[in-house]
């Protein structure tokens, strides 16, 4: 398990609150090499599969961020936040009693196919060599140009009141954030994403993934093994 350098993909399940960066720092310091990377971001409030690549094995992070990707979670209508999510307060609430199952439907198709998507304001995109979630948090405007997106699939569900489980297949550059704030835009309610989890990137599943805590158990056997397994360097042979 320790040949970190020659390359290796790990599946870290990540935890709630944690960042990106966050799990690929655990790592790094766990495996002791400079080279480690993740094939795309998850947010702090979201969950599930992020694929670590280590050693020579970065070189291939593009092309697993390239790949679909599968995710879960709410939706919650009747309110926005300027993040999309709750990362941000939500405001400027509105009665939803008037939302029928065949508007929310007629909504959901819209957003199916090809798209054009706005980014949230409150991303990693870079403008100007700045993040423009910095700008953002600075009062700063910033005009994001659409792009464009392929939504695969898109199903939703009633959960809650006022809240819809969805899963979405997409892909690579889909923000799940905009997708629910445009939903909200087409019912006349506004939305916000109030739980996500990536379940897929390609065919990697969030079911084969690990914690870092586990993965720093793994490691600690692997190790424990290992050094067990040495011939004592002390013995004349």
């Amino acid at each position: 398990m320790n040949d970190f350098e020659s390359g290796k993909v790990l599946l870290i399940n990540k935890p709630l609150r944690w960042t990106s960066f966050d799990a690929v720092r655990k790592i790094r310091g766990q495996i002791r090499i400079k080279k480690v990377g993740h094939a795309g971001t998850l947010d702090p409030l979201a969950t599930g599969l992020l694929i670590i690549c280590t050693g020579k094995f970065t070189k291939r992070i593009n092309e697993y961020m390239a790949q679909e990707k599968e995710y879960t979670g709410t939706i919650t209508l009747g309110a926005i936040t300027p993040t999309y999510d709750l990362e941000s307060e939500p405001q400027d609430f509105k009665d939803i009693s008037h939302i029928t199952p065949e508007q929310i439907n007629e909504a959901v198709a819209r957003l199916t196919g090809p798209i054009d998507q706005i980014p949230p304001a409150h991303s990693a995109i870079k403008v100007d060599g700045k993040r423009v979630y910095e700008l953002a948090r600075q009062g700063k405007e910033v005009k994001l140009d659409p792009r464009r997106v392929t939504i695969y699939a898109f199903e939703v569900k009633p959960a809650r009141t006022g809240e819809l489980d969805f899963r979405v297949v997409c892909s690579t550059g889909t923000y799940i954030r905009s997708l629910a704030n445009d939903l909200g835009q087409l019912l006349g309610c506004g939305a916000y994403l109030s739980k996500l989890c990536r379940t897929r990137i390609g065919e990697f599943r969030v079911e084969d993934a690990i914690t870092p805590e586990e993965f720093a158990e793994q490691l600690k056997a692997s190790r424990e093994k290992e050094a067990a397994e040495k011939p004592d360097q002390n013995i004349n042979g």
